[in-house]
């Protein structure tokens, strides 16, 4: 971890624009570029990760559907946890006789606060797969996803979706693997997902008169039983029982690093077994949290102040920029594995659960953090299908941004006729003469700022400084016996240009374009880029070489936190471009 004890040492931007021995110029073109066209599809914003009143969210299932409706989403999925819970998406405990008059729950007894409880499998299948479909009418113009908040056993939280014709799949998933999951009552039951069998983290089940006693599995054997919920995701998907899946890692930074003896979040040798698992279920993760509007930004950034005043923070845990440590660190742990040629991707959402003007800590779904993903209508029917929007996201022809600071990306890499996009390989010989990158980005009038004179006193139009240009070197995968296999950083990374104003032309539509080309290109890379509204070395947010700052020095330095610090501090990542040489 020494990587992480050192995150202040930054890779500082070369006085020149340089990558390496292979690049020997770099030359802007500031004029409207000549592309081939992407396949036919449309850009989609979407959000994967949100709560209702099933679980713990304060919120009606139908007012949540109806405010990523308002905020504009295009997609979104029901999302939160598995385990089990005491009331339906309207908040009615499933005991009161009053709305259930025929007591709808099965499974292992369990209570809590006097009301037994339903266990998520059922809930999942039996009810918000209803209230789901439900929805769909109300909005057919819209895509809306079933899926959970999957308790991974030995970690942390993760972001299940499933396209199928009901929520079965997603039921034996959640029965078999949550860790929060402790009803037996389904084991040895065999369907059209095989027979179901507990590998949970958990050893054994004992039923109690009003709860259920289980023992865990050591912290490695936890682990394990997750690698083994992804293969079994993976294989569903092979054979076609499922249409569609995505396993993608929530805030992922929070636990901290997970070690053999105490657990955890996530460290990059987990990442690698889940993707080696399920290359075509666990891609990603989600780069920046939700809940952004919390005063320590994304339940991430605490601050601790002595009698004196004087306050620390602690980098690791913490978003810089709103953005999760494994992926603002340049050369971290995501550069390290977009160092192995990993199709590894990154999201954002919401993760709400509360209104911050109503107590909460969150924005709505949409409201501040939005995924974007280039979706490709396979069929040519003019629709956009779930599983269409899950292939997208797989592509990784996808951005996150944070309050509208833009709403329209694309990037492209071209050699010869050969061009790709975000997510794609860009496949070469030994060597590129002339590698050309395109940048086009168009940002709206206004976002969803709007002061209320308690948590937001001002807002600013959505306004970007700059575009940072990163790449690093692909080495290919490393082999799980490896040492390396555990290391979290990629040092050939680096921002290798920056483009601002002077370097960009906006035509009468109020697109924005960069064109940059790399000559001599003789090693395998990668490239993705950044942007944000602030000027590096911007008191409290940016570095003097523009890299984001742990959130807590805005509390620090400015005194701000809360709503109206995100609003002010804006950032978007793209995914990665992956050059690969012969």
């Amino acid at each position: 971890m020494d990587d992480i004890a050192n995150f202040n040492r930054w890779t500082r931007r070369p006085p020149t624009i340089s990558v390496g021995a292979f690049l020997v110029a770099m030359i802007l073109v500031c004029v409207r570029p000549t592309l081939a066209e992407q396949p036919k599809g449309q850009w989609l914003s979407g959000d994967f990760h949100q709560h209702t009143l099933y679980t713990d969210g304060g919120t009606s299932f139908d007012l949540v559907m109806a405010k990523n409706h308002e905020m504009g989403l295009n997609w979104w999925a029901n999302s939160e946890h598995g385990g089990e819970r005491s009331r339906d998406g309207n908040g009615n405990f499933w005991d009161d006789p009053a709305v259930y008059p025929v007591n709808p729950i099965l499974g292992a007894y369990e209570l809590s606060d006097g009301h037994r409880e339903m266990w998520r499998w059922q809930s999942l299948r039996d009810f918000a797969f209803r209230d789901i479909a439900r929805t769909r009418a109300v909005y057919p113009n819209r895509r809306v996803f079933s899926g959970f908040e999957w308790n991974v056993p030995g970690h942390e939280h993760c972001s299940t979706g499933i396209v199928a014709e009901d929520a079965r799949a997603l039921s034996a998933f959640e029965y078999q693997f949550d860790n929060s999951d402790d009803d037996f009552s389904r084991i040895g039951e065999a369907g059209r997902y095989g027979v179901l069998a507990k590998q949970n983290g958990k050893l054994g089940f004992a039923q109690g008169a009003t709860s259920v006693t289980t023992v865990n599995k050591s912290y490695p054997d936890r682990h394990a039983d997750a690698v083994a919920a992804c293969a079994w995701m993976q294989r569903q998907y092979e054979a076609r029982l499922i249409d569609n899946a995505w396993l993608l890692f929530a805030h992922i930074e929070r636990r901290g690093p997970w070690s053999s003896a105490h657990g955890g979040g996530y460290n990059i040798e987990h990442f690698r077994d889940f993707n080696n698992a399920a290359p075509d279920i666990c891609f990603g993760f989600e780069g920046a949290p939700g809940h952004q509007a919390n005063n320590s930004r994304g339940f991430a950034n605490a601050v601790s102040c002595d009698g004196a005043g004087r306050c620390t923070s602690k980098d690791f845990g913490g978003t810089h920029g709103g953005v999760g440590y494994y992926t603002a660190k340049v050369g971290g742990l995501w550069d390290a594995l977009l160092g192995e040629g990993r199709h590894w991707f990154i999201f954002a959402n919401s993760d709400y659960h509360r209104h911050y003007s109503a107590g909460g800590d969150d924005f709505y779904p949409g409201e501040y953090q939005k995924t974007w993903v280039y979706v490709v209508d396979k069929n040519g029917d003019g629709d956009y299908s779930l599983n269409e929007i899950a292939d997208g996201l797989r592509s990784g022809n996808a951005f996150f941004v944070q309050g509208d600071l833009i709403n329209h990306l694309g990037f492209e890499a071209q050699n010869n006729g050969d061009i790709v996009a975000m997510g794609g390989n860009l496949e070469a010989a030994k060597k590129i003469n002339d590698l050309k990158l395109t940048i086009k980005f168009k940002s709206p009038v206004a976002n969803n700022c709007s002061p209320d004179g308690t948590f937001i006193t001002q807002c600013a139009k959505p306004k970007l400084d700059h575009v940072d240009l990163i790449s690093g070197d692909i080495g290919g995968k490393v082999n799980p016996n490896d040492p390396n296999y555990t290391n979290p950083v990629n040092p050939s990374a680096r921002v290798i240009a920056t483009f601002s104003a002077k370097d960009w032309k906006t035509d009468q539509t109020g697109t924005s374009t960069i064109v940059t080309h790399i000559n001599n290109v003789s090693q395998s890379r990668y490239f993705r880029l950044r942007g944000t509204n602030h000027a590096p070395g911007t008191t409290g947010e940016t570095d003097p070489f523009g890299n984001p700052l742990a959130d807590a020095q805005a509390t620090i330095s400015l005194g701000i936190d809360g709503a109206q610090e995100a609003w002010n501090d804006l950032w978007f990542y793209s995914n990665p471009i992956f050059v690969i040489l012969d």
